[in-house]
């Protein structure tokens, strides 16, 4: 009967070292907010929403919550800056202002953080239509597919025909 080689040493040492640590303790709720906020901004609602599991006492949450605020650590009003900074290169504002709203962001907030965003609606939707298409639709249905991306990304319908109405003009550079 054949017999198995001895364990090396180095897989005995290791078994031993694994034996003698102690497992980490579970990260307090604080902590866990915290690295969640350091990887990126959330808002107040959808921080509460990935934090709170069956586990986790609500009010406890909300004690953090409201001291992590207090601490400006967590804004609504950094959250909606830093997503309109970010994706207003890309979308429009009704698209915008709709992941703010799903995000539990109040209408006062958002609308002030996607202000600057609204004054310069068309030439955005200008600019991501030229990234996109870059050449006026030669029928009607690449324009009603261009129609459609532009609606799809955010922008609203006078927007959008002023979009293709300046992409079918000869320069494209008239007001």
């Amino acid at each position: 009967m054949p017999t198995e080689p001895a364990a090396s040493s180095g897989s005995r040492l290791q078994a031993v070292a694994d034996a003698r640590r102690k497992p980490r303790p579970a990260p307090s709720l604080k902590g866990r907010a915290l690295r969640c906020l350091a990887r990126r901004e959330y808002s107040r609602a959808e921080l509460r929403r990935k934090l709170l599991t069956p586990d986790v006492d609500a009010p406890a949450l909300d004690a953090v919550l409201d001291d992590l605020e207090a601490k400006r650590l967590l804004s609504d009003r950094r959250y909606a800056e830093v997503l309109a900074q970010s994706k207003g290169g890309r979308y429009g504002v009704s698209s915008l202002s709709r992941t703010l709203s799903q995000q539990g962001v109040d209408p006062e907030v958002a609308a002030a953080a996607l202000e600057p965003l609204r004054n310069n609606e068309r030439e955005r939707a200008l600019e991501i239509w030229r990234r996109r298409f870059g050449e006026p639709p030669k029928d009607l249905k690449e324009r009603a597919r261009q129609h459609r991306f532009l609606l799809a990304r955010g922008f609203d319908g006078a927007t959008v025909s002023w979009v293709l109405k300046r992409a079918g003009s000869a320069d494209g550079d008239e007001a």
